[in-house]
């Protein structure tokens, strides 16, 4: 009956311990659902990072912060990269040791990333560690998958107030003293030009600013921007209007001009508009 007793106090310590075995060697670093992280290789045991958790939208700047090795480390730091969705490099950086990384414990890290976001999509966070041998076998890296934040960028609209353009008798100048820039809100892309023409042509005023005197023409049945080119500072913009609906008179073609023109002219590369067909906006 002892030995019976024994054998099975022997196989529940037997158990117990390959338990806690399982327990301490499972990664420390939490990274999230595992459909998202499946493609990860697990190197918690060299290297751990607390933020950006993987998948994570980021923008700049971006700090970094985990643990590594002190052999991951050389002379107290380690090159951080950050590659945008075709994996080209954005940004590279310098994680630093906060304590003594002459060790082969674990040794918190830091490093801050500034960069131009993208305006949205996929990137790749690369920890590398440092190798001054340069050889292949001495090389490893942690792979994280990033989102870049949708960025966004404020621009400026010129429609008008024909209250603000008149002369001394009270007659509309029908001039550039009439506009008013109206600031709105876009998506950041890399055509901000092409953006701000194609929404002024929307027309779109709150009614607030309708109510403030401002006013403006657009949109025009049928007209659109074809296309746009820019060289030494001179933007040519061809615009689709089969319905002739940017001819008139003096006044009213010169506002329409001047809307464009100023709304382009925010952007300090343009110097000059030129427009095609020519006879867009003629008397």
């Amino acid at each position: 009956m002892k030995l019976k007793t024994f054998i099975l106090l022997l196989v529940i310590v037997i158990a117990a311990t390959a338990i806690a075995n399982v327990i301490i060697k499972r990664p420390v670093c939490i990274f999230g659902p595992e459909e998202e992280t499946e493609n990860i290789p697990d190197k918690s045991d060299l290297i751990r990072l607390d933020m950006p958790q993987p998948n994570e939208t980021i923008s700049s700047p971006l700090t970094i912060k985990g643990e590594a090795r002190g052999y991951w480390f050389f002379e107290a730091d380690f090159p951080v990269k950050l590659l945008d969705e075709k994996g080209d490099l954005i940004v590279l950086a310098i994680a630093q040791a906060k304590s003594d990384w002459m060790t082969e414990n674990f040794v918190p890290f830091e490093a801050t990333l500034e960069f131009q976001n993208p305006g949205g999509g996929k990137g790749t966070l690369v920890l590398e560690k440092d190798d001054p041998s340069g050889l292949p076998e001495n090389a490893d890296e942690l792979r994280i998958p990033v989102n870049f934040q949708a960025a966004t960028r404020t621009i400026k609209l010129y429609y008008y107030n024909q209250e603000l353009d008149k002369d001394e008798s009270g007659n509309i100048s029908c001039s550039r003293a009439g506009l008013v820039p109206l600031e709105r809100e876009i998506a950041w892309s890399k055509t901000p030009i092409q953006d701000a023409i194609n929404i002024l042509l929307k027309g779109e005023l709150t009614e607030a600013e309708r109510a403030g005197g401002i006013t403006t023409e657009y949109p025009l049945e049928g007209v659109s921007l074809k296309g746009a080119s820019l060289n030494e500072g001179v933007l040519t913009l061809e615009f689709n209007d089969p319905n002739n609906r940017t001819g008139g008179g003096s006044c009213r073609v010169g506002i329409l001009w001047f809307q464009i023109e100023a709304t382009t002219k925010q952007f300090p590369e343009i110097e000059q508009v030129k427009f095609i067909p020519e006879e867009l906006f003629q008397p």
